[in-house]
């Protein structure tokens, strides 16, 4: 099995830059686990007891308010690891996760990833691991600040839907304003006025994409941050 988990790994975001030997180590730790639409994988107070690296799929991580509704901390993509804090700060799941769509992930058994890190060489490029981790919310902090909320949506999609101008998501509107840092009332309108533009049409599942059309006024277009 060491083999697929290392080809797996190896095109993840987080585990991608480790040495193919320290991948192979990890590898040999690894299980998957397949998810159906809306299946938990842990609730937000259990005890953690493994971290988790998404292959296929998306997997909504929120946490419960006060009133007893979902505040959407971020939606994981494939390649993207999850619930790493339960290594170092906390012992329990500080949030809640479900699969929005069937997925397929890794599972890392926290007491035996821990042994891993006993080994210096491959503590320092877990270490390395964080670091470009750390990079990349640096980057998607300034996204979030010097982008306007039609600039993410777009950004979004191209990323998680790679050159295709139409398909099916499996995510729900309040899932995607979570994931672009915006509301779900600020992307319905901007989404209605993407309709209107024949630039982005979002019915039911599906999403069909246009090339902006070149206009004298396109700069003119209003633009909403958050």
């Amino acid at each position: 099995m060491a083999p697929a988990f290392d080809e797996w790994l190896a095109q993840s975001d987080f585990f991608g830059s480790l040495s193919p030997e320290h991948r192979r180590r990890l590898a040999e730790l690894c299980r998957f686990r397949d998810l159906g639409r809306h299946e938990t994988i842990f609730h937000e107070g259990d005890r953690g007891t493994s971290l988790y690296v998404c292959l296929t799929g998306s997997i909504r991580v929120y946490k419960s308010t006060a009133s007893g509704q979902e505040a959407v901390l971020k939606v994981i993509g494939p390649g993207e690891i999850f619930a790493e804090t339960i290594l170092f700060e906390i012992d329990r799941y500080p949030a809640t996760a479900v699969a929005m769509e069937k997925s397929r992930v890794a599972v890392l058994q926290k007491p035996r990833f821990l042994e891993l890190l006993e080994d210096p060489g491959f503590r320092a490029d877990f270490i390395s691991c964080l670091m470009g981790k750390l990079r990349r919310l640096a980057d998607q902090v300034r996204l979030l600040t010097v982008s306007d909320v039609e600039t993410r949506l777009f950004r979004f999609l191209g990323d998680r839907y790679t050159g295709q101008s139409e398909f099916r998501t499996a995510l729900s509107k309040k899932d995607v304003a979570a994931a672009i840092g915006t509301t779900p009332e600020t992307l319905s309108r901007i989404l209605q006025r993407l309709r209107e533009q024949g630039r982005l049409v979002w019915e039911g599942r599906r999403i069909r994409i246009r090339p902006p059309k070149a206009s004298s006024d396109a700069s003119d277009r209003p633009r909403e941050r958050a």
